[in-house]
Order: structure tokens, then C-alpha cells, then sequence
């Protein structure tokens, strides 16, 4: 061993000789092989930790490099037992690594992976699994199968996805043990964690996927789970569920085509028609029913719908498959835009998504037609994705948009990519076949390129003209005849051969010209291709049999020509061809028929996209990308006829999420439906705590609602009985709080179960609806028993506070006016509709639901000055605090490059709160907060105001962070407007236009809109855009220009914002800025904002 430093010094300087550990190569090709790891080997043979981890980091090192360290495996491996930790860790990860090349070394520790199954540490026992899994050998299959059954139980998370991971890799070694690995996965599938979800069911589908059995009962945990799994557990979790739900649902569009196809003869039929169809009829009445989506179908739909915005695009790209194959008709075209945003992506991710919208374009061609221009071409995409985009453009073609797509595809013809021309051609040919009334246009465009200087060009032109002309061959004879004079100077063999094969099939329509053809081509015969000899034989007999006189001779040079051709395909068919046209005696019946056989009528081509017989292939997978079934492939199943037993689905306990008390975890057992994902929660209690709760019991709401189940007396007489049960358990519950009179709070328990026995004779769907409304009543009652301490705390606001309310003294007089917003139970549940979120995120969902239970809520509290205030937490979910904030559009004094936004707290409750800080803000990368001073203590009623800095990084990503109490604490999540990201900069006219000059072609947005009356007067055209975003007037010399300017907060991007006022309220805005993204959401928000 060398001197210590040699050790530690990772560039291996020291000595100047070449360091073995780091890179075994670096020696040059002259270093000796037997010293080449001596000194990782003295390292690891060494009594001191520090040096076998520094010799363990360098080995890891190697292999991440892509270096063979499989030489230093006893080396290692004797290291297994090391009491260091961090050394453990990394020799269990080499040994994953080469433990299957090196199998003997590997069983001869095996007894010490044994003991680090047991090790205290859940990485020590997850590697030793690992490790033990990989040796594939036959032998140690019941250790493996023992350890897998004890890793299954384990405590800790990680060991048990890890335990889910060695399953298909023993089931591929010894397929004889599916049996108890089948056990293992039905108790995994079990598990309440997110961690082991995905490894669980990714284990389900390698070992036995046909068992749909052992999901039935884990199927709502798994659709509740579904946000809160890693990103490759959600692609296998969807794709499991898709072909789950299409054998245990029905098809939503069923009854599709019975209501398209003649719906006042369904129902209202003469009588011949149904004295005709009366069987017909009996037999399509059960069809006729209204579809009812089965409510486990719907959480499906539902929960799957926020993942189209991962950043993931193999979730969303699962989750598209799941919409187009489960969804009915009218629900899928939310997941067009999600596949549109996948487009910005590098070109491996384009090819994979075109390929599927290219088959989802031809079932479903309107869901994206409003995206027509996300599917131009640009000059930088590789052939493959044109040539895609072009299959999409092609089929979404209609008599609306052929025009702009043909002008689309004339600018491509002049491109210098070939194959991509020869595609555009063949487009074009399908556009003529699918569109009757630009058939004409199309043929002449083609015609036009038969004079293309470019040989390929008129070549491709030529093959589509053909199939073009078999339509209606009469009436372009002309046409025919131009090409017959192309043949000397096209060498295509293709091409050569298309234009043969006209002038034959349409002989009659060029008499004078065919013979000529047919005189030019005996002479080049021999040095022709082959597919062109084959169309000259039938040119030749066809011109035999309609014109003997002129070609009798020339069909007969032909013929011996072909009969001595060096390819037996020619020689075969001039045989053939001899015998069949030119009568002898030998010649046999079929001569007679020999017309009927060349100069029959043939139907016209079908020009199809190439991705239409792809369709019986699941979206997504491999073999719709390859077309051809692909190893381990399972079929979509066909949707059942009738639908199975929904009750498979039912479990009896909940114990995955814990109910607020004891009384309600007894009502679930009774309860059949969704038990485990009702909104057991109290109102008051923390965000944080029942975040996942809030979110099930709004599905569970709104797939009642759906369903429409219990009656309407039964439902209000519920509401009276369980207005008093509710207010009997808030009762019950402040003098828990209070520890006063426990016998008194337990006869009322009593009463209370008394009360619900009386009601339970009504269904439970019924019951679970009224459940849901009267929490809406609980807080109305509630919020009547609170109006008192909230005009305290008004009173006690102090001279300084910030003008949140203006309108106060109003506010006073209307009774609830805090609970305006949870006007309906689902208001307050953790899954806002997309009418609560900010505008320009509205806008671009366009409906995507979204599960963060934290997103900010628009609080119905008027506005000052155009200055929206938002609601961050309600009293009840804060226990008494509550906090406002709004964007004050204010420099924020720390830190410029922040937004600043000015919080309020109240106190609504009778208790103090002590210590009201920020803690552990879960922020983008980039992303900054810097959090206000500590609020030492809230007195009951009283009111602090506060500001607040974000650095947003330019987007309106949410910004998530605790608000932490002595005792609580609150999940939250500020998401700003685009607006309020930037800050007004004030210019002259010289300067804007100078500005704007600059920010032309992509950074330049324009679009159309029309102003209402109300909104066309200069004061209230500026109010509306400044409502909108913070931004700065310019001046302008024209009565009808509004100028605005600002500059983004944190990136000093420029944006410049310029309406036109037109007549008749037509406008036009446009909007500069260096970043297209801002100003797209700019225009989304100001045309918003202009036309409500």
C-alpha cells in the first residue's frame, strides 16, 4: 500500500500514477491486468471503515461508468457482515449487481443474506432480499420463497415493496410455486400504503393477472390510492384497471347507435312498423334502457382524471388509453389536450403519442379538430414524426378544414425530405378519396406535379393519380393521355408500371395512343424491372384482345421476349397469358372467357390509413405500436353483455383511513357501499389529518348524486333526524373537550344510537346523501352559534389592519355570510371544481379535476380595487383560525424578485393560539418563500395581518407549505394567477413600439374577441385588464389603443399587452412576451375577463 493520501485523493495525482479504482482503463492499454484493482482489494482488506467506504463509493463509481468490477467479487463480498452501515449499504448494492454472474461465490454468503434479513435497519433487510432474489438458482427457491413470506410482513413499507419486487423474479425461476406467491400478492394487495401499490399489482400482472378475483375487494382502495402512487406504479395500476373495468362494467355507449339511428321511429312508429318489427322490437327493448354508470366506474373515470396533468407522459398517456377505452363518448375529450401538451416533448415521447392519436383520430375525429394546428409540421422534426403528423392531419380531415390542410400540405411539398414528400402526395391522394368535393382540386395538383423537375415527386404523384383516376377513369381521359407522354421520361419503376397498368385498363378511352405505348415498350422490354415487364405482358394482351389488328404482332414479340426472361415469374406468366388469349387447339375452355378475365370491372381502391386495423390493440402498449402481438400481451377483454355482481366490491371494514370516533367506525360496518371512502371526518377537524378523507367523501357525494338512488321524502325526513344527531355529537364533543360530565355525554351517545336505529330503514345510498347535505347544516347552525364572537373580533380589528373587508358593516347585518361558500357539501371537500381555481388555470384544464386539497378557493368576499381575496384556510377546517390572503401587488422589501402577499388571521374561537409560523415549505425547484415573523400568540377575536414573499420562478405553480400552530397543523397551498407574477413598468409610445418590435413571430399572441356593450367604454376596458394583471398604462395617441406594460417579478420578462377597439364591439388583443407561456395564459385571462 502506498501513502494514505493516495486513498483519499479522488483524481488519483498523488505519485503521479494512473488510479485503478476510478477508471481501470486509465493506465492506457499497457497497464498489467493483475494489479489493476491491488489497491481496491488493500482497501477493502483493511481493518478501517473509512477505507473499505471510500474503496466501496470507488467500485460503485465504476459500475455507474458502465466498468467491469465483477473481478473484485470476494473482495466484496466477505465485506457483507461489515457493522458499517453506509459500507453494507454499498456492498449490497454491487452484489445485486453481478450476484446472478457470479452464483457460487454469491450461495457461499448466503447464510449472512439470511441475517441481514433480520437486521434492524429497513434498507439492510430490503438489500439483503434483493441480493437473494437475484441469485437465480434453482436450489435456494425455499429460502427465497421463506424470505419473500417474512419480507411480506414487514413493517416497514419499503421491505414489503421490495418483497413485491422478488416475486416475478422467483415465479420466472420456479413457476411450480404460483400458489403461494399468489398468496403473497392477495395479502400485499391488501396493503394500505401508496409505496407498495404499484410493485404489488406490477407483481399481480407478471404471476396471474387472470385472477380479477383477487382485485374485486381492493379495487376502491386502489382508485383512491391512484393520486399518491409513484409515477410507474400509477402506469401499471391504470392499465391493470382498464382491462379490470372492461370485464365488470358495461359500455357506456352501448346505446349509442340506438339513439342515433332514427330515434322518433324508436319510439313513435307507425303501425305497419311495428305490425313488421314486433319481434325485432321485443327483442331491442331491454337496449333501450337508459344507461346507468355503475358508481365504482365513475371513482375510476374520476380519480384518474388529475393524472392527464402529470409530468409523467407515460401516466398520461395511460390515462388516455383508460378514457378512450371506458369512457362513454362525451367524457373523452378531455384527454385531447393532455395528448397535445405530450407534442412539446423530445421526439421519442412524439412518436409514442402520435401513434396513438393517429388510431384515436379515426374513431374519434372531433375531439381533435379543435387542436388542428398542434399537428402542422415544423421544419425541425424528424421524418418519422412528419410523416405521422401527416397520417393525423389526413384523418382529421372534413369539408370544414380541407382547405387550410391542402394549403398545409402544398407548402410541404417543397421540402428537400423525400420520403416526407412521397408522403404528402399519398395524403393528399387520401383527402381526394375521403372528401367527394376537393377530388377534382386534389387530381389537378397531382397533375400539376407530374412536371416537377424532382423524379420521385412526379413518381409518387403518378401512383396516387392512379388510384385517383380508377374513381371515374371516363371522365379524365385527358389526363390518361398526359401521362402516357410521361413514360419516356420517368425511370421509376413504380411509376413506369402505374402508368402501363392505365393505359391498359383504360384502353378505349386513348385507342390511338395505347398501341404506340405498348410499340416503345417492346423495345426497352429487356432492361426494364421486372414489375414493369409483368405490366407490359398485360398491356400487351389486353390491347390483343381490343385491338388485334394494330398490336397482334407486337403482343406476339412481347410474349417470345418474356418467354426466355431470366426471372420464372415472367416466363410463367407470358406462358399463361399465350395460352389463355392466343386460341389453339390445346388451348382449354377458359380462352373463350379470356376478355371477361383481363377487361373485367374492378372496384376502385380504398385508400385507408395504415393505423385502422390497429384499433383491436390496447392503446399504449407495444403491439399497437409494433402492430404485431408482442410477448406478454394481454387482450383488452370484450365489455360484458350484462353486468356483473357490483357487490364483490364491498368491504365490510374500513381500516386504511380512521374514522373520526368510534360511533361512526360502528355505522360503516352496516354500510355496503364505499365504506372505506366516505367522508367520516368531522368538520372541524385538520386539513392535514384528513386530507385523503375529504377527498373520498367528496367522490362518494358525486357519484350519489349520479346515481340518483333514495327518495325524496326519505331524504328530508334523514336530514331533520340527523340535524339533531349532529348537533347532539358537537355537543358530545365540546364537553370531551371541556372533560365535564362524561355520563351526561354518554346518555346522549345513547339517545343518538337510539335515533339512527329509528332512521336506518331507509336505503343507504338515501341516507349517505342526507348525510352529505347536512353537513351543510351542521355549519349553517354552526355558524349561527359563532356570529357573536365573529362581530367581536371585527370590533377588535385594529387601526393598521389592511382593507381586506371593506364592506363590513353590510357583512354584519347578513346572517352566515361566512358560510356562503359551502352553500352545498362539496364546496368544502378537497377537490375543487374547476370554477374555483384561478382563471388562467381554469382555462387551460378546461375541466381536469384536480385532488391537491390544498389548492386555493376563490372566497365569495368582494373585491377592492380589482383585487381578488382568496380564502387559504375556513374557520371550521382550522378549528377556529382562519387566514385570508390577497396579491397587494406591492414590491415586497426583503426581496424584490418575490410576489408579496398580504396575509390576515383571525381567531375565531374562544381559545388562543400560540406560535403561528411557516414550516416546511414542499417548493418546485427554483422556487423561493420567505415566511413572516413568528406570531408569538392570536387572542380569540382577535385579527394580524402579515406579508408574505414567493418566488414563483415565472409560473403559476403552487407554492406548499405548513402552517403550524403549538398544537396543529395546516396543510397549505398558494397558487397565483399569471397576473400577479409580474410588476408594472411605465414607457413612452417610442419605447413600446421600439419593445414590441423586438418580441414579433413566436413571442407575439394575437386573437379576436368581441366586448359586450357594458365592456366598451375606455374606463371600463382598462378596470377590466388591470383587474386581470398588474400591469402599467402607456400612453397612446389613438382613441381606440390601449397600451399595457410590466415586467414578470422574478425573470424581468418584458410583456407588452395592446388592445384594439374595433366597431360593432369587435376587438383585437395582442400580446409580447419573451416567454410564450405567460403570454398565452395573458391572452386566456384578459379574453376571460373582457367577454364575461
Amino acid at each position: 500500500m502506498s501513502s494514505g493520501p493516495a486513498y483519499n485523493d479522488e483524481k488519483g495525482s498523488s505519485l503521479g500514477e494512473p488510479e485503478y479504482g476510478h477508471d481501470p482503463a486509465s493506465g492506457g492499454i499497457f497497464s498489467s491486468d493483475y494489479k489493476r484493482h491491488d489497491d481496491l482489494k488493500e482497501m477493502l482488506d483493511s481493518n478501517k471503515d473509512s477505507l473499505k467506504l471510500e474503496a466501496m463509493k470507488r467500485i460503485v463509481a465504476m459500475i455507474a461508468r458502465g466498468k467491469n468490477a465483477s473481478e473484485l467479487f470476494p473482495a466484496v463480498v466477505k465485506n457483507v457482515a461489515c457493522k458499517n452501515i453506509e459500507v453494507k449499504k454499498l456492498v449490497y448494492v454491487y452484489l445485486v449487481r453481478y450476484a446472478e454472474e457470479q452464483q457460487d461465490l454469491a450461495l457461499l454468503s448466503i447464510s449472512t443474506f439470511q441475517r441481514g434479513l433480520k437486521d434492524p435497519n429497513q434498507l439492510i433487510r430490503a438489500s439483503a432480499l434483493r441480493v437473494l432474489s437475484s441469485i437465480r438458482v434453482t436450489i435456494i427457491v425455499p429460502i427465497m420463497m421463506l424470505a419473500i413470506k417474512e419480507a411480506a410482513s414487514d413493517m416497514s413499507p419499503y421491505v414489503r415493496k421490495t418483497a413485491a419486487h422478488a416475486i416475478p423474479k422467483l415465479y420466472s425461476l420456479d413457476q411450480d410455486q404460483k400458489d403461494q406467491l399468489i398468496e403473497v400478492i392477495e395479502k400485499l394487495l391488501a396493503d394500505k400504503t401508496t409505496l407498495v401499490a404499484g410493485s404489488v399489482v406490477m407483481a399481480f400482472e407478471e404471476v396471474c393477472p387472470e385472477r380479477i378475483d383477487l382485485i374485486h375487494k381492493n379495487y376502491r382502495k386502489l382508485c383512491n390510492l391512484l393520486i399518491d402512487v409513484e409515477e410507474w406504479g400509477q402506469v401499471v395500476i391504470i392499465n391493470m384497471l382498464t382491462r379490470y373495468a372492461r370485464t365488470q362494467f358495461l359500455n357506456p355507449n352501448q346505446n349509442e347507435s340506438l339513439l342515433e339511428e332514427n330515434p322518433e321511429k324508436t319510439f313513435y312508429g307507425s303501425d305497419e312498423e311495428e305490425s313488421k318489427q314486433g319481434e325485432m322490437d321485443a327483442a331491442v327493448l331491454p337496449k333501450r334502457k337508459p344507461y346507468v354508470m355503475d358508481p365504482d366506474h365513475r371513482l375510476l373515470l374520476r380519480n384518474t382524471k388529475p393524472l392527464l396533468q402529470s409530468r409523467n407522459a407515460a401516466v398520461v398517456m395511460a390515462v388516455a388509453q383508460l378514457y378512450f377505452h371506458l369512457a362513454p363518448k362525451a367524457e373523452v375529450g378531455v384527454i385531447a389536450k393532455a395528448l397535445v401538451r405530450l407534442l412539446r416533448s423530445h421526439s421519442e415521447v412524439q412518436f409514442v403519442v402520435l401513434q396513438n392519436v393517429a388510431s384515436m383520430s379515426i374513431k374519434r375525429r372531433g375531439m381533435f379538430e379543435p387542436h388542428l394546428k398542434s399537428f402542422y409540421i415544423r421544419s425541425t422534426d424528424p421524418t418519422q414524426i412528419k410523416v405521422l403528423k401527416l397520417e393525423v392531419l389526413t384523418n382529421l380531415a372534413s369539408e370544414t378544414n380541407i382547405s387550410t390542410i391542402l394549403r398545409e400540405f402544398q407548402t410541404y411539398i417543397k421540402s428537400q425530405d423525400k420520403d416526407f414528400v412521397a408522403a404528402t402526395i399519398q395524403a393528399i391522394g387520401r383527402c381526394a378519396t375521403n372528401i367527394d368535393e376537393v377530388r377534382d382540386t386534389c387530381l389537378n395538383g397531382l397533375v400539376q406535379l407530374l412536371s416537377n423537375r424532382d423524379e420521385l415527386v412526379v413518381a409518387e404523384s403518378v401512383v396516387v393519380i392512379k388510384k385517383l383516376l380508377q374513381m371515374q377513369p371516363s371522365q379524365h381521359s385527358d389526363i390518361i393521355r398526359h401521362m402516357a407522354k410521361l413514360i419516356d421520361s420517368i425511370m421509376v419503376p413504380m411509376a413506369r408500371a402505374s402508368i402501363l397498368w392505365l393505359i391498359g385498363e383504360y384502353c378505349e378511352h386513348v385507342p390511338t395512343i395505347a398501341p404506340d405505348v405498348l410499340r416503345k415498350m417492346a423495345k426497352s422490354f429487356t432492361n426494364e424491372e421486372d414489375i414493369v415487364k409483368l405490366q407490359i405482358i398485360n398491356l400487351a394482351a389486353k390491347l390483343y384482345l381490343t385491338n388485334s389488328k394494330q398490336t397482334k404482332l407486337l403482343t406476339q414479340y412481347v410474349l417470345n421476349l418474356a418467354k426466355y426472361d431470366q426471372n420464372y415469374d415472367i416466363r410463367d406468366r407470358a406462358r399463361f397469358i399465350r395460352q389463355l388469349i392466343v386460341p389453339t387447339e390445346k388451348s382449354g375452355v377458359l380462352s373463350k372467357y379470356a376478355k371477361k378475365l383481363f377487361l373485367a370491372q374492378k372496384p376502385a381502391p380504398v385508400l385507408e390509413s395504415s393505423f385502422k386495423d390497429r384499433d383491436h390493440f390496447q392503446l399504449g402498449s407495444l403491439s399497437h405500436l409494433l402492430n404485431s402481438k408482442a410477448g406478454g400481451y394481454q387482450e383488452l377483454p370484450d365489455w360484458p353483455e350484462s353486468a356483473p355482481d357490483p357487490s364483490v366490491r364491498n368491504v365490510e371494514v374500513s381500516e386504511w383511513t380512521k374514522p373520526s370516533n368510534r360511533e361512526k367506525r360502528k355505522e360503516k360496518v352496516e354500510k355496503p357501499f364505499y365504506s372505506d371512502s366516505e367522508g367520516e371526518s368531522e368538520p372541524t377537524e385538520s386539513a392535514d389529518s384528513q386530507s385523503p378523507t375529504a377527498s373520498e367523501s367528496e367522490s362518494m357525494s358525486e357519484i350519489e348524486s349520479e346515481s340518483g338512488s333514495g327518495s325524496d321524502e326519505e331524504s328530508d325526513e334523514e336530514i331533520k333526524s340527523d340535524k339533531e344527531n349532529k348537533k347532539k355529537a358537537r355537543k358530545e364533543k365540546s364537553k370531551k373537550q371541556d372533560d365535564s360530565e362524561d355520563s351526561e355525554g354518554e346518555e346522549k351517545t345513547m339517545k343518538k344510537r337510539e335515533e339512527e336505529e329509528e332512521s336506518s330503514s331507509s336505503s343507504s345510498s338515501s341516507s349517505e346523501e342526507s348525510s352529505s347535505e347536512n353537513s351543510s347544516s351542521e355549519l349553517e347552525s354552526e355558524g349561527e352559534s359563532e356570529l357573536d364572537i365573529n362581530k367581536k373580533s371585527r370590533k377588535k380589528l385594529s387601526a393598521a389592519r389592511p382593507p381586506l373587508r371593506p364592506l363590513e358593516a353590510k357583512q354584519k347585518e347578513i346572517s352566515l355570510l361566512d358560510l356562503d361558500d359551502f352553500s352545498s357539501p362539496t364546496n368544502f371537500q378537497s377537490s375543487p371544481s374547476p370554477n374555483t381555481l384561478p382563471k388562467s388555470l381554469n382555462l387551460d384544464l378546461q375541466g381536469l379535476s384536480l385532488t391537491d386539497t390544498t389548492l386555493l378557493s376563490e372566497v365569495s368576499s368582494p373585491l377592492l380595487g380589482g383585487v381578488k381575496t382568496y380564502e387559504l384556510l375556513h374557520r371550521i377546517t382550522g378549528e377556529g383560525l382562519s387566514v385570508e390572503y390577497y396579491f397587494n401587488r406591492r414590491p415586497f422589501s426583503p426581496d424584490h424578485t418575490m410576489v408579496s402577499v398580504q396575509m390576515q388571521f383571525t381567531n375565531n374561537s374562544e381559545m388562543e393560539f400560540r406560535n403561528l409560523h411557516i414550516a416546511e415549505p414542499k417548493l418546485q425547484p427554483g422556487m423561493r418563500l420567505q415566511g413572516f415573523k413568528e406570531i408569538a400568540i392570536l387572542q380569540p377575536g382577535e385579527v394580524i395581518a402579515d406579508i408574505l414573499g414567493i418566488d414563483f420562478c415565472d409560473s403559476t405553480q403552487a407554492a406548499n407549505f405548513q402552517l403550524c400552530s403549538q398544537t396543529r397543523q395546516f396543510y397549505m397551498s398558494i397558487q397565483p394567477p399569471v397576473g400577479e407574477l409580474m410588476m408594472p413598468v411605465f414607457m413612452t409610445e417610442n419605447t413600446f413600439k421600439k419593445e414590441q418590435g423586438k418580441l414579433m413571430g413566436m413571442n407575439e399572441i394575437k386573437e379576436k374577441l368581441t366586448l359586450p356593450e357594458k365592456c366598451r367604454s375606455d374606463q371600463a376596458i382598462v378596470q377590466k385588464v388591470l383587474s386581470t394583471a398588474n400591469l402599467g398604462r402607456v400612453p397612446c395617441g389613438l382613441d381606440n389603443e390601449y397600451r399595457f406594460a410590466a415586467r414578470t417579478i422574478s425573470g424581468g420578462a418584458l410583456v407588452l399587452v395592446t388592445l384594439v377597439a374595433k366597431e360593432d364591439g369587435a376587438a383585437q388583443l395582442t400580446i409580447n412576451c419573451e416567454k410564450m407561456v405567460i403570454g398565452t395564459m395573458m391572452v386566456k385571462d384578459i379574453m376571460q375577463a373582457m367577454t364575461q
